[in-house]
C-alpha cells in the first residue's frame, strides 16, 4: 500500500492543496514541459499580485502618514488659534492699564500700596505675553509701515525726516510671533513744503 493510502482523510486534503496541478498529453502522461509554462505562468500572475498587493500598501501606508502629519499641523494649528483668541481677549485688559498709567496725574494720587499692586498685576500680565511670544509693536518714530500699523490720521510737518513716520500710538499693536494679533493705532507724519 502506498503511503497516501495510509494517510488520514484531512491529511490527504492538505497534499491536494500542495500539490501543483500537473497538464498531461493526450496519452494521459504528465507533459513536463506544458506542467513548467504553467508553473512559470503562475509565479509570473503571482510575483504581479505580490507586486500589486506591495504597491498598495505602501500606498496606503504613505497615506496614513500624510494622513497623520496633517493631523498633527491641524492640532497644532488649533492650539494656536486657541491661544491667540484667548491672549487677543486679553489685550483690552492691557489697554485699560495702559490707559490707567497714562493719567499720571490721577494715577499719583492714588494710594502707593494700591498702585504697586496694580503695577504689579501689570507685570505680571506683561510676562504672561512675554512668556507666550507676544511682543508690542508701534513706537513713535519708527517708519510706518502698513503690516503693524493702522493709520488713524496724518501730521502734518515741515520736516522732510519725520516724513511717513509715527508721530504718536494711540493704541498699542501686538504680534504673536510673526502674526500680527492687533495693529498698532497711530497717527503719521506727512511731509509738506512751508508755504514762502
Amino acid at each position: 500500500m502506498s503511503d497516501e493510502g495510509t494517510k488520514k482523510p484531512e491529511e490527504n486534503a492538505e497534499l491536494e492543496d500542495d500539490v501543483v496541478e500537473f497538464e498531461f498529453n493526450e496519452d494521459g502522461e504528465e507533459d513536463l514541459k506544458k506542467t513548467l509554462r504553467k508553473l512559470r505562468a503562475d509565479l509570473k500572475q503571482a510575483k504581479a499580485e505580490k507586486e500589486e498587493y506591495l504597491t498598495g500598501w505602501q500606498k496606503e501606508r504613505a497615506e496614513f502618514a500624510n494622513y497623520r502629519k496633517q493631523e498633527d499641523d491641524r492640532k497644532a494649528n488649533f492650539s494656536e488659534a486657541v491661544r491667540e483668541r484667548i491672549l487677543t481677549r486679553f489685550l483690552s485688559v492691557i489697554d485699560s492699564f495702559n490707559l490707567a498709567f497714562a493719567n499720571k496725574e490721577a494715577w499719583e494720587k492714588v494710594d502707593e500700596n494700591w498702585r504697586k499692586g496694580i503695577e504689579h498685576i501689570y507685570s505680571q500680565m506683561n510676562d504672561i505675553f512675554e512668556e507666550y511670544g507676544v511682543k508690542p509693536v508701534g513706537e513713535e518714530g519708527e517708519n510706518f509701515d502698513p503690516n503693524i500699523h493702522q493709520s488713524m490720521d496724518i501730521v502734518e510737518t515741515d520736516k522732510k525726516e519725520l516724513d511717513h513716520k509715527v508721530a504718536n500710538v494711540i493704541q498699542k499693536g501686538y504680534k504673536l510671533g510673526e502674526r500680527v494679533m492687533r495693529p498698532a493705532r497711530v497717527n503719521v507724519y506727512e511731509f509738506h513744503e512751508p508755504q514762502k
